[in-house]
Formats: C-alpha cells, sequence, structure tokens
C-alpha cells in the first residue's frame, strides 16, 4: 500500500485488522469482508482470530513487563495450552531475531528491538491474514532485511495474506502481487500488479508526495534526483563534547545485560551535520538522551560551549541551546493543539512576530490545515512534522533528532531536510540518529556505534564509499544510476 502522509493508509490497515468501527469509531460506509466475515457485523473477539497488525508505533502496541510474557498474552487471549505456548513464543522471537530476549524487560530494550518484538506478537499467533502498518520504520538494515526475508517466505508459500503499509518501497515491492495506491484525499488512485500499477500511477504517485520505487521511475517524465547537496557550511564555535562516556542501566536478575555506552568520544562544531549510525540496541538514543541532559552518565562528561553541563541548564536556557526529537514524536508533545504545539517556547514579548512564525512553520510543514487538531490525533507522519517543526522553530543551537524521516513521505522528508539546511546555515550543529540512507547521504560526518563504542567516526562520503573499512557497520552501496545508492546490508554480517 503506498501513498504521501495522511493518505488514509494507517486507517485501512486498521479496517483491515477489525478494529473499525468497533474499537475505534466513525462513519463507516461500504463493505468489508474477511473470510467471509462481514466486518462491520462480526464480534472483534471473531475477527481477532483471522487477522493481526503490526502498528507503526510499537511502543503503544506493547502490554506486558517481560518480553516472552509479551508473546504469550496474545497466544492466552486466544486459548492456546500452556505446552503449545511455551513451544511457540521462542520460535516466534527467534523468527525475528529475537532469540534469547525471553526475560528482557520490554521497556528496556531499544525502539528498533520492541519493532521486533512488536511484529513477534503478531506472527505468533499464525493469523490468516497478517497487516504491517511500517514494520521496518525503526529498524536497522540488518532487521529489514530480515523481516522483510521472513514475509517473503510467508508470501511464497502463500501461507498467510499479507498487506503491508511502508515506505521502503525498493525492500516491499519485489515480495508484492498486487500494488494499492492512495492520494492525499484518502482516494484509490491504482490497484493491480506492481508493473501495471507503475507504469499507469508513477508520474501519480510522484506528483503527490509518495515514493516512486526504483524500477518505476523509468515512467517519468522527470527523472528522479536524489543526490546529496554538495554545499560547504563554515565551521564554528565547538558547541559539544563528549569525554568518555559509560552508561549503564539499572540491573535486575531479569536483565543482566553491559554498559549501554562505553568509551564515546566526540566532539560537534557549527554548522556540522553528523549522522549517528548503528544496530538497533547500539545506544543511539541513549546518547542523545545523554547529550540532551535527561539521563546521567555512568562515568566520563559532557560540556556545551561556555563549558554549561546539559543538566544544568535553566529552562529559560534550555530550548535556545537544545532541541530534541524523540523516536516516538507523542512524548515531547505538552500542547492541546497543532498551533500551541509549534509555539510552545516562542517569547510571549512580541505575540505579533510569534503568531506570523507559527503560520509560517506551519505552511513550510504542510500543517496549516491541522493547526486546531490535537497532536495525539495525527498520522504517524504528521506527528514527525509536528515534532521537528516545533524543535526548529526555535532555533536551539543543538538539534539532536532520532531518526527525524521515519514514517513521512518524500515531500515530508524535503521539507524535514530543507529546515535541517536552514538551521544548519545559521550555524546551529545537528546529531541524527537514523537508518535512513538518503540522510546519511546530506551529512558531514558519520558515528558508527556497535555494542555502545564508538567504531568509527568519519566523512560520511568515506563511510559510504569504503564500506571494508567499516566491517561493524551494516551498510554498503548497491547499484544505481542517476541517484543515491540504497544502502543494503552487507551479505552475511
Amino acid at each position: 500500500m503506498l501513498g504521501p502522509s495522511g493518505s488514509g493508509k494507517s486507517t485501512l490497515a486498521r479496517a483491515l485488522a477489525g478494529l473499525m468501527p468497533h474499537t475505534l469509531p466513525g462513519r463507516w460506509e461500504g463493505s468489508l469482508r474477511l473470510d467471509r466475515l462481514e466486518v462491520a457485523e462480526t464480534a472483534t473477539g471473531r475477527l481477532a482470530e483471522v487477522t493481526g497488525i503490526c502498528f507503526q508505533d510499537p511502543e503503544g502496541q506493547l502490554v506486558m513487563s517481560r518480553v516472552e510474557d509479551e508473546v504469550a498474552f496474545g497466544l492466552e487471549n486466544r486459548a492456546w495450552s500452556r505446552p503449545r505456548m511455551l513451544r511457540r513464543v521462542p520460535e516466534a522471537l527467534a523468527e525475528v531475531g529475537l532469540g534469547g530476549f525471553e526475560r528482557r524487560d520490554t521497556a528496556r530494550i531499544s525502539g528498533g528491538e520492541q519493532q521486533r518484538l512488536a511484529i513477534a506478537d503478531v506472527l505468533a499467533p499464525l493469523p490468516g491474514l497478517l497487516v504491517f502498518d511500517e514494520p521496518t520504520a525503526q529498524l536497522d538494515p540488518v532487521g529489514t532485511e530480515a523481516v522483510f526475508e521472513r514475509l517473503e517466505r510467508l508470501a511464497r508459500r502463500r501461507e498467510r495474506t499479507i498487506v503491508i503499509v511502508e515506505h521502503r518501497v525498493d525492500a516491499v515491492l519485489p515480495i508484492a502481487d498486487r500494488v494499492l495506491i492512495l492520494d492525499g484525499e484518502g482516494r484509490q488512485v491504482g490497484f493491480g500488479r506492481p508493473d501495471e500499477v507503475g507504469q499507469a500511477h508513477a508520474e501519480t504517485l510522484d506528483r503527490i508526495g509518495g515514493w516512486v520505487p526504483s524500477a518505476w521511475r523509468g515512467w517519468l517524465r522527470t527523472p528522479v534526483d536524489d543526490g546529496p547537496a554538495r554545499t560547504e557550511h563554515s565551521r564554528g564555535e565547538q558547541l559539544v563534547a563528549c569525554e568518555d562516556l559509560w552508561f549503564s542501566y539499572p540491573r535486575d536478575a531479569t536483565d543482566p545485560r553491559p554498559p549501554v555506552l562505553r568509551e564515546v568520544g566526540f566532539r560537534l562544531r557549527e554548522g556540522e551535520r553528523v549522522a549517528l549510525v548503528g544496530s538497533n540496541g547500539s545506544g543511539k538514543s541513549t546518547l542523545l538522551l545523554l547529550v540532551a541532559g535527561l539521563l546521567k552518565q555512568s562515568r566520563g562528561r559532557i560540556v556545551l560551549a561556555g563549558g554549561r553541563d546539559p543538566r544544568r541548564l535553566s529552562r529559560r536556557e534550555l530550548p535556545h541551546a537544545i532541541g530534541l526529537c524523540f523516536q516516538d514524536p507523542e512524548l515531547g508533545f505538552v500542547a492541546p493543539t497543532v498551533r500551541e504545539e509549534v509555539a510552545a517556547g516562542l517569547s510571549r514579548s512580541a505575540p505579533g512576530l510569534q503568531a506570523g512564525q507559527v503560520d509560517d512553520a506551519l505552511r513550510r510543514f504542510g500543517l496549516e490545515g491541522l493547526a486546531e487538531e490535537s497532536p495525539f490525533r495525527l498520522s504517524i507522519g504528521e506527528q514527525r512534522r509536528l515534532s521537528i517543526c516545533a524543535a526548529t522553530i526555535r532555533q536551539p543551537r543543538l538539534l539532536l533528532l532520532d531518526e527525524p524521516t521515519f514514517g513521512l513521505d518524500r515531500l515530508g522528508s524535503d521539507a524535514v531536510i530543507e529546515l535541517l539546511d536552514v538551521h544548519r546555515s545559521s550555524g546551529g550543529a545537528q546529531l541524527l540518529a537514523t537508518h535512513d540512507p538518503r540522510l546519511v547521504s546530506r551529512c558531514d560526518r558519520v558515528i558508527a556505534l556497535h555494542a555502545g563504542a564508538v567504531r568509527s567516526d568519519g566523512p560520511a562520503a568515506a563511510f559510504l564509499a569504503d564500506p571494508p573499512l567499516r566491517p561493524q557497520a551494516p551498510w554498503r552501496l548497491a547499484s544505481g544510476s542517476g541517484r543515491v545508492p540504497d544502502l543494503a546490508p552487507v551479505a552475511g554480517r
């Protein structure tokens, strides 16, 4: 299922999972049948026997505090016997690369690991219809490849009907029998075999802001240019220095993990954009929280410009020194409407200027029509744009962004990069935790983390061009023509 952000893909996915109109209210018209069951007339318990869904936000789907209990929860609700559950739970975890995680705390695993766990929840009861809403959005390249290999095996054996909403179109297209395209108003644009739909509707998909698969780009009148900007940016004052950072979460008998970060050190200067890459669980999000002053390191120190400690910044200083966007945008929302969320933190001394700034920011991020909506009722792509809009409008000197392009369509991704360019040109520095190869190609440096330690720190061009020198970073250049190549996992790593 393809289309721009806000086109209704997630809404349709929820309908296919039997959540509408029972659990999520709204006006329902037409007919939707699942395994000969009319959805609007069938109890949710009966629908749950034939369908399962994995949401965009994994944390919102997890309900149990321990990994094995989380997978078992859905099986218990389906009245599986205990011996059968004991066999199936480790099988489902192994299928998503979480073998050995059975006794981990679900709140202490990384966002990418939570995503894999949510997928295991869906796979475990073996429903006839599997619905995945951006199943690989928070996964590293190796995890992404593993998920699509598993889905491809299921599809090839015709064991399940699989519906996938996915922005990583090049990864999902090879396993798709049919493609559905929705436009920005939720209307069906095309439906059919991938080659037929691509030939007829590639131009439309590009025009409405969706990601166009590489295999369809030959049908575009104007070639897609994904090339990185080559603008040189001057380097000014040092804005942050991290020295010999170590960090460990509190341990207990059920979660005996090693330190999340160890001996981490690096510096950022004005005008720099640095990508922070690494596999899920390598410590990227934790490092951002440390630099933002929300966690205290076990050892080492973090120094901002002027010798300041980020944990000691006043509430007046903080919004202008550091802007942070969480991996889950909802964690950062503080206001009841989109407009108020963007305005939060701006100076109240010039309300006219504030209103103009907010309106301009809403227009640039395509949020003007949602100004009076609750941030919590937006799609994940719209929430991502809102979180970055709210952070950049304050023009903090240092931006810390966790997966800033996750869940965005092409136009949304372009808007984010454009705003980041504006921030950088004004002297700001940016540290971006990301799995997005397109964003990595637009960074000055890449810091690669492996098992909590800095494996490499150098120019982005060198990182992309010479993967043998980065043996622990799961990236390599794939062949491409006329565009920045996609990054794919190194075979066998």
